[in-house]
């Protein structure tokens, strides 16, 4: 018999050793059990995961960061919530406390996520969402809340969600390898009659662009898969394909960039560029990444 759990925290890894130790030191600090799947690193993080008490599942290969959730939030057996966590997270006192009280105070809801505070100090909070066709804030004024609220959007960097309701709704969208997976799957609970709550007593450190360790072509990479993943979500709601105009636009900016020497120009236009005409091409992004076929 699996015990019942209010809450199990999911982490995905890929690198993260040197953003690990305090994300799971937080999430113990709260008492939240956690769960991390590796991402195939090669830094040690998952012995590290679980020298500092997670369970870990280790992925052969690197299944990105929505299908890896997935996997994660199946494991969960028995929990009632999950807790979505990027390794570069770090959770304040009371946070849990303050995601709870608002599952209890607002139980129609069907994600929650907490004020996530940015390394320059202001707080996250995205007033638009392209794929929202809700809550619509046509002038895209940024008017961030004193309080809770409901969103267009929440970022996939900590999010709340009933385990039955994430799997009910397929989980992240397995086609998507990276980015965008949070937009989409804010517009299926949306879709399904159930709110986004910004949480905005749970206060939560985001360490952006800390998940993995630094690499030669990350950037290019994932420039490529922003494209990709963009004009995927809006042909999969029937939204204006950007593909064009992004390989466009971005195409000639790493031609620009090729001319005047500038690898980093080169590696963001390029992957853009790269990203959008393999969209246009019907290319996939699992392929890319030697996942074609594999659903997870």
């Amino acid at each position: 018999m699996v015990p019942v759990q209010d809450l199990v925290a999911i982490v995905v890894a890929h690198d993260s050793a040197h953003a690990l130790p305090d994300c799971l030191a937080a999430l113990r600090a709260e008492g939240v059990p956690t769960i991390v799947v590796d991402n195939a690193s090669r830094d040690g993080s998952a012995d590290l995961a679980e020298r500092l008490g997670a369970r870990v599942i280790r992925n052969a290969r690197n299944e990105g960061y929505g299908r890896a959730n997935n996997i994660g939030v199946r494991a969960a057996a028995g929990a009632a919530h999950v807790l979505i966590v990027n390794p570069d997270l770090i959770l304040r006192p009371g946070a849990v406390a303050a995601l709870r009280a608002a599952a209890a105070a607002y139980p129609d809801a069907g994600l929650y996520a907490p004020r996530i505070v940015e390394p320059d100090g202001r707080f996250f909070f995205q007033a638009q969402s392209f794929l929202a066709p809700y809550l619509q804030n046509p002038s895209g004024r940024r008017d961030p809340p004193a309080g809770d609220a409901c969103a267009p959007f929440l970022s996939g960097a900590c999010l709340m969600v009933e385990r039955a309701l994430f799997l009910d709704l397929g989980g992240f969208d397995a086609a998507i390898f990276l980015f965008y997976e949070d937009d989409d799957l804010c517009r299926r609970v949306a879709d399904a009659g159930r709110a986004l709550v910004h949480v905005h007593g749970a206060e939560a450190l985001h360490g952006r662009g800390r998940s993995s360790a630094p690499e030669r072509g990350r950037v290019f990479r994932a420039r490529w898969h922003i494209a990709w993943s963009q004009a995927y979500v809006a042909r999969k709601y029937g939204l204006p394909d950007p593909s064009f105009g992004t390989f466009l636009t971005n195409g000639l900016k790493a031609i620009l960039a090729l001319l005047v020497l500038r690898r980093a120009g080169w590696e963001r236009y390029g992957g853009a560029a790269a990203g959008a005409l393999a969209a246009l091409r019907g290319s996939s992004a699992l392929a890319r990444e030697g996942l074609d076929g594999d659903v997870r």
